[in-house]
């Protein structure tokens, strides 16, 4: 648990039941939960000393522009609801709103379901290694930062705080999920991951990749949850700075972890602590993919 460094945002009088590496997860009845993005920022699968002032706020701004733009695709987990009335507060409703989702009640599947349209980061290492990624063959000869020739789809597990995910291929994913499940998670990752890629390029940015996580519900339905195509689920390269061969620049935590590897430390806990210029760096980065995917200011 994080609850020493939960001083970004005031605590809503809900039960917290999970505090994950940027999101809290409150309990509001049997059927709701409030999901409230931090400013805290995950590196290597660590969660950092020092926050990123405003992230959580831009993290929900886009997610919640991604959820209701593929609605129309597949269904998601926010609801309507008056925030005021489930904290008990509206001074206090009106901190939290611009980070908060209320959502239902769902269960998440055990995988992260990451589709990559570019090599890089573990899928670039991977490459080098064995020619596939979570056993996905690949052509021979293709360049760091390259474009795919389509768009392939890699589950992980889903790591505990501090621990790390771990690659696993379909198979693997079928046998965690069942086949059913796998092939509609990964058939509505990829339209998604196709669609979003498309839009996002008209808007000056590469979706290098991307990470979706799904739940389901009593019935079986299957729904879009957490995050979506944000700064930290996702690989964002500017279009116009797009190189074959050298890892681009980046409008996601990519930046610090870049900066991280120019460190002696071992990517476990504790993290090390970020400098002010790196930071407020990060802080324009994420600003600045809102501005562009949402034509905000």
């Amino acid at each position: 648990m994080y609850l020493s460094i939960v001083s970004d945002y005031p605590r809503p009088p809900l039960e917290l039941l999970h505090q994950g590496k940027v999101r809290d997860i409150y309990a509001v009845d049997d059927e709701r939960l409030l999901i409230v993005a931090s400013d805290r920022l995950s590196a290597f699968d660590v969660v950092l000393p020092d926050t990123i002032p405003g992230k959580g706020e831009i993290l929900t701004r886009i997610s919640n522009f991604w959820f209701t733009k593929f609605n129309d695709h597949i269904g998601n987990h926010l609801l309507e609801g008056d925030l005021a009335r489930v904290v008990g507060n509206s001074e206090l409703a009106d901190q939290l709103r611009p980070r908060s989702m209320l959502v239902r009640r769902l269960k998440p599947l055990p995988v992260e379901a990451i589709v990559r349209g570019y090599l890089a980061g573990s899928g670039w290492k991977d490459y080098q290694a064995s020619g596939r990624i979570s056993g996905v063959e690949l052509p021979a000869g293709l360049e760091l930062a390259g474009s795919l020739p389509e768009p392939i789809f890699t589950p992980s597990t889903k790591a505990q705080v501090g621990d790390h995910d771990i690659n696993i291929d379909f198979a693997r994913m079928q046998s965690l999920i069942g086949t059913e499940l796998a092939l509609r998670v990964r058939d509505v990752s990829l339209a998604i991951y196709r669609r979003a890629a498309a839009y996002a390029r008209d808007h000056g940015i590469i979706i290098a990749d991307t990470k979706f996580e799904f739940g389901t519900d009593d019935d079986g339905e299957l729904y879009l949850i957490d995050e979506l195509l944000t700064p930290d689920s996702s690989r964002f390269w500017p279009v116009d700075q797009w190189r074959l061969g050298i890892s681009p620049p980046s409008f996601d935590k990519q930046f610090v972890r870049d900066y991280l590897e120019t460190l002696d430390w071992n990517k476990t806990a504790p993290g090390p602590k970020l400098p002010p210029e790196i930071i407020h760096q990060t802080q324009e980065r994420y600003r600045e993919a809102a501005r562009r995917l949402m034509d905000a200011t």
